[in-house]
């Protein structure tokens, strides 16, 4: 009977669990790299309805990154530029828009569908962020005009400007 001892094997599988280790560390710690100026697209809008011809609510969905994370507002972040009197209060601004005579139309709501992102800035040395918002909105149950659509964007704490992307266009009428 032969014994065959593997004495150099375990250093050569040590070395390459910990290479794969290091990869796997390394591939963990990249830090990817945005823009500060936030950057934001939509991602899909999915309407509900109940028993009814026509949808009650909708659910936005967009995508989000920013370089620096300063996005989002504490609650009692109301001081100027975010006071209730200032064009900052809310940093999420959701035009609404219904299809009126073959065009796009904006209409005023009130109350609007503008909301205040909560804080999200990262407790990290690298406060690059990306993420998801899915916002919820409730629609007109008897509207005039079934096709609408959203534009939207958002505000950083810097006070810089998004881009603005918006719905396709949407049909609230159930067929």
């Amino acid at each position: 009977m032969m014994f065959y001892r593997r004495t150099k094997c375990f250093p050569s599988h040590f070395s390459i669990a910990m290479i794969g280790l290091f990869i796997m560390l390394s591939s963990c710690m990249k830090q990817e790299k945005y823009p500060d100026i936030p950057e934001i697209a939509f991602q899909s809008f999915t309407a509900e309805f109940d028993s009814g011809l026509y949808a009650k609510r909708g659910f936005l969905t967009i995508s989000f990154k920013d370089g620096n994370g300063d996005i989002g507002l504490r609650q009692d972040q109301t001081a100027p530029p975010f006071d209730t009197a200032g064009n900052y209060y809310y940093n999420y601004i959701i035009d609404y828009y219904e299809m009126q005579n073959g065009q796009f139309v904006k209409v005023d709501l009130d109350p609007s569908y503008n909301a205040r992102i909560p804080y999200l800035t990262p407790y990290d040395v690298n406060k690059s962020i990306k993420g998801i918002i899915v916002d919820t909105l409730l629609l007109n149950p008897m509207p005039l005009h079934d096709t609408v659509k959203f534009k939207f964007f958002i505000y950083d704490r810097a006070l810089n400007k998004s881009n603005v992307d918006s719905t396709p266009p949407i049909i609230l009428r159930r067929h």
